[in-house]
């Protein structure tokens, strides 16, 4: 008798743990894709201040006498002067790009005043995204640049991937920069990690409907998405329209409000120890 009390009793502990378990479960977010920023996320932002923004700026006259017959140059410069011509048209007070049947000197000229003035205001603009992501090619191939992550990026990247969960880095720099940083980073080739990732093209990241049609593009509910940053404008955008959002708080980042109700973490570690359950 006392042993099929035993057995009652041991049947109705582990449907209770279940019960609670299953209840827990549903509490807990059901994230099945990871969006991470980089740049005072995954990387430092001195990186992107102290390092590639000087090496742009320095090499943007020789990069463009260099590589001026090739047509992604050709390309690049036709998108900056449309999209300065655009701005102009909006009352922005933007140094002009000269005309194509201008001299070569005088188009290169004009260029590195638009770019430099653009850099001075940190303009999320896509063309000038895209040139300096060709400009960074040349210094990560040639070994002057390398992606420096943080130490607790690849861990943490691994244990997602792990538990089948896609990882997509969404950030202003353009595609193709995102792929060189990683790509050529001080922990090796990491883009294995990554099912995608997104630029400008999607839009900006403070402008909530970006986070919507990323939603769409992989057919993820918002309310499935974990996003990670350390911008507390790009936290209000994407909360706005139900992601989940982690602010990350690094060495270097911008002090966040007093007044702000969002989780933060110190270190990706802490990802795991939130209300989440990471799935395919």
């Amino acid at each position: 008798v006392e042993d099929g009390r035993r057995e009652g009793l041991d049947e109705n502990q582990t449907t209770t743990k279940k019960q609670q378990q299953e209840t827990l479960n549903k509490k807990m977010a059901k994230i099945r894709a990871v969006l991470f920023d980089i740049e005072g996320t995954t990387t430092s932002i001195s990186f992107v201040q102290d390092v590639l923004f000087p090496y742009a700026r320095n090499a943007l006259s020789s990069f463009l006498l260099s590589t001026w017959d090739l047509s992604q140059t050709q390309d690049d410069i036709s998108l900056l002067r449309n999209n300065t011509v655009e701005d102009i048209a909006n009352g922005l007070e933007i140094p002009a790009i000269a005309a194509a049947d201008e001299s070569q000197d005088s188009i290169i000229q004009s260029i590195v005043k638009n770019v430099h003035w653009q850099m001075d205001r940190d303009r999320k603009a896509t063309a000038l995204k895209q040139l300096q992501g060709h400009m960074w090619e040349i210094g990560y191939k040639g070994g002057e640049l390398k992606g420096p992550v943080y130490e607790d990026v690849v861990p943490a990247f691994e244990k997602i991937k792990e538990k089948g969960t896609p990882i997509y880095i969404y950030s202003s720099g353009s595609i193709h920069a995102q792929k060189l940083l990683f790509g050529f980073s001080t922990k090796g080739d990491l883009l294995p990690f990554f099912s995608g990732h997104f630029d400008t093209t999607i839009g900006l990241k403070v402008v909530s409907q970006s986070y919507l049609d990323i939603s769409a593009q992989l057919s993820v509910p918002t309310e499935n998405i974990l996003f990670v940053t350390d911008s507390i404008k790009e936290t209000e955008a994407a909360t706005a329209v139900g992601v989940n959002v982690l602010v990350a708080v690094r060495e270097g980042n911008a002090a966040l409000p007093e007044d702000h109700s969002f989780k933060t973490i110190t270190s990706f570690d802490q990802i795991f120890l939130q209300d989440f359950v990471f799935s395919a």
